[in-house]
């Protein structure tokens, strides 16, 4: 989700993994589980006019460019400096607290593996559905958005941050109800749009008052939820 970049001193990067190395790690395991099950043949006649094939790259795709942002443009933003300074009154010597602003300005960037792929995916699936399919999964989009909205918070100095688990079970359980017997692309459709709009779209005004130095779409805050989203929706799709 939008999210922020470690501060560098000569430069702001915009190429990174949001978390720590071991996340990374067990993301990729997820993606070897689902593989594993897609080409035993256990994943349900829900995706297979997407291809497996699609659904493989689709899911290394989104992890591999989770280190990968692409600039999109810049905002002013002002950053809280906090310090202290000393004053001496009748031989005392008193600390105060100071905060003082300096004016810079966020990178808004798209996240590759969050945004692009995820995106491109939900577009596709809801071309090759029924017009049935596609109205179910824009009613899925629309719960998804209303309550990843609900409980995404802004966070000074690192962005817009939701619960991980939220955006996936509202996805699953909307799919559920909207489509019980296939589940699986209104669950993908609905929790990658839904995040990405609940908590980012929706929330890009609050970017400069955030003071984050670079602000990724589908980055961290909202990866975590897109791409869960998607190994949920695959799961889905073996029942």
């Amino acid at each position: 989700m939008i999210a922020r970049l470690e501060r560098d001193i000569n430069s702001r990067k915009t190429n990174y993994f949001h978390h720590k190395p071991h996340y990374f790690a067990f993301f990729g395991l997820l993606v070897l589980f689902v593989l594993i099950l897609l080409f035993a043949g256990l994943i349900g006649f829900t995706f297979e006019n997407a291809g497996y094939a699609a659904i493989s790259i689709v899911l290394v795709g989104s992890l591999v460019g989770s280190l990968i942002n692409i600039p999109l443009y810049k905002v002013k933003a002002v950053v809280p400096l906090a310090h202290e300074e000393s004053v001496r009154w009748f031989g005392l010597t008193y600390r105060v607290p100071r905060v003082s602003y300096e004016e810079t300005y966020t990178q808004v960037a798209v996240n590759v593996g969050g945004a692009v792929i995820p995106t491109a995916m939900s577009v596709y699936l809801m071309a090759i559905s029924s017009l049935y399919g596609v109205l179910l999964c824009l009613v899925g989009v629309l719960v998804v958005t209303i309550v990843t909205y609900l409980v995404a918070r802004p966070v000074k100095g690192v962005g817009i941050v939701t619960p991980t688990f939220v955006a996936p079970i509202a996805a699953a359980v909307a799919a559920l109800v909207l489509f019980p017997s296939q589940p699986g692309i209104i669950a993908y459709v609905s929790g990658t749009l839904g995040t990405l709009i609940g908590a980012d779209l929706l929330n890009l005004r609050k970017i400069p008052e955030l003071g984050a130095p670079v602000a990724s779409i589908g980055g961290a805050g909202t990866f975590d939820g897109v791409f869960l989203t998607g190994i949920i929706a695959v799961i889905l799709a073996t029942f």
